[in-house]
């Protein structure tokens, strides 16, 4: 059975309780599966394609530079179940993500991409709670939802 993209938006909201939002679960959960691969060069970020051998029951795996802090690999993560869930139809052999150019993607699902794993990763309804809580700072905040202060920083709409 195909999840629609209200399912996987589901899913997502339903991983959604504390931070960290854990990304694996959620992959998971939409049968993805995913792996660290411990030897990519440190420009390869990580990728998503169909593979009848490794994907979950979706058909789809989720690849991932172990070698990278786990703060990048979250995001990679997110950003590769991201394009699983606004891009699945254009995935076909593989979405390569990496520093030079992101894939061979246009720029908006790139950015589509980012911003979707920056909603699963930091969602407002938990955001809010810490800073109406009194935590306002970027660096206590990334680490509680285990991203870069970069990615918090863009989140919040305050300079880096």
């Amino acid at each position: 059975m195909m999840l629609t993209y209200a399912d996987k938006m589901m899913i997502v909201r339903n991983h959604q309780v504390e931070p960290p939002v854990q990304t694996v679960p959620i992959a998971t959960a939409m049968g993805v599966n995913v792996f660290h691969v411990p030897n990519w060069p440190d420009n390869l970020s990580g990728k998503i394609m169909r593979s009848s051998a490794q994907g979950g029951s979706s058909g789809y795996a989720i690849y991932v530079n172990q070698r990278h802090h786990v703060n990048r690999r979250r995001f990679t993560t997110a950003h590769e179940i991201a394009h699983f869930i606004l891009h699945q139809d254009s995935i076909g052999d593989g979405i390569t993500d990496d520093g030079l150019y992101r894939s061979r993607l246009s720029n908006w699902m790139e950015a589509q991409a980012n911003k979707l794993a920056a909603d699963i990763l930091m969602p407002w309804h938990l955001l809010n709670r810490f800073v109406e809580g009194g935590t306002t700072s970027v660096d206590q905040l990334a680490d509680i939802f285990q991203v870069s202060n970069s990615a918090m920083s863009i989140r919040l709409g305050v300079p880096v």
